[in-house]
């Protein structure tokens, strides 16, 4: 009988364990979010921030690295939380208002807008290919969105603008590479988003019973492990050859949707989910095809 441990794994193996492991945090998070009831998103957003900057900064000083990183990283950095702000409360606000798994379906379109921001950001080209997978994963967004004239759809296009300025946060990411610590990035992302939410958070704060504050705390902690998990997973394997397996963030989110709210993601969002996994997929393999040429 052969016996597999963690150090047995490839690098590439890994990286899919953490990013599983990382997607599985961020499905918990949401659930815990919406679980917490009808409070504002800026004070979710304040109490899941404290819990990830205490853990980063618990985790620096063990490390005795730095908590604001180098002078140089700076504007990055600032941009980084000023993006990842915006783009938690409105994800907060979808996850209140929509079918779990549609919010998070959502948010999953991000990987496309860093495409465009990383040619606006980066001088990165977009090809042909790359900028056919971006209109089919919007066309599959539009399923799930169901276009109407009305209020209806405010909630899903607040949900599509949360995954633009999380994707111009993952650009800024991309754009320090390995510069600062990851748990230096985590804690300067926390602790911004803790101070700029703060006063928002007590002009619109509301009273919350004991549960609801154990529900923030629980996503703050699923949060911490979603954030690290995606770090390190991409620390052992490039984003190209793993990132398709975050989606099983939907299946984790449908699951907890049926399991905790009694709610199932109706024909066309399905049929969205479809179009933009596809579309993931074919970018997924589109980019081994290429590592292959260049080899």
């Amino acid at each position: 009988m052969i016996k597999i441990t963690f150090s047995n794994l490839s690098d590439r193996n890994k990286g899919i364990a953490f990013i599983i492991l990382s997607a599985f945090g961020f499905a918990m998070m949401s659930a815990f979010v919406k679980l917490s009831g009808n409070l504002p998103s800026f004070q979710k957003t304040f109490f899941r921030n404290i819990v990830s900057c205490s853990i980063a900064f618990i985790l620096i000083l063990k490390h005795k690295e730095s908590f604001f990183g180098k002078r140089e990283n700076q504007k990055v950095l600032i941009l980084r939380s000023l993006f990842g702000t915006i783009g938690i409360v409105l994800n907060f606000y979808s996850i209140d208002q929509l079918v779990l798994s549609d919010a998070n379906m959502l948010n999953k379109l991000s990987p496309f807008f860093v495409i465009i921001f990383s040619a606006l950001m980066l001088n990165e080209k977009i090809n042909l290919k790359q900028s056919i997978s971006i209109l089919i994963a919007f066309l599959g967004a539009l399923f799930i969105i169901k276009p109407s004239f009305n209020l209806d759809i405010y909630p899903a296009l607040i949900g599509v603008s949360g995954a633009i300025f999380a994707a111009a946060a993952y650009t800024c990411v991309r754009a320090l590479g390995g510069k600062e610590k990851y748990y230096t990035v985590v804690f300067y992302f926390s602790f911004f988003s803790t101070i700029v939410i703060f006063p928002f958070m007590l002009v619109t704060y509301t009273p919350m019973s004991f549960i609801q504050l154990v529900y923030l705390i629980f996503a703050g902690v699923f949060a911490s492990m979603g954030q690290f998990g995606i770090t390190l997973a991409y620390k052992y394997a490039p984003a190209k050859e793993i990132s398709i397996f975050d989606y099983s963030n939907i299946i984790f989110s449908a699951i907890i949707s049926i399991l905790i709210f009694g709610t199932v993601p109706d024909f066309l969002s399905v049929i969205g989910y479809i179009v933009i996994f596809g579309a993931s997929l074919y970018m997924f393999m589109y980019n081994k095809k290429l590592d292959k040429a260049k080899k």
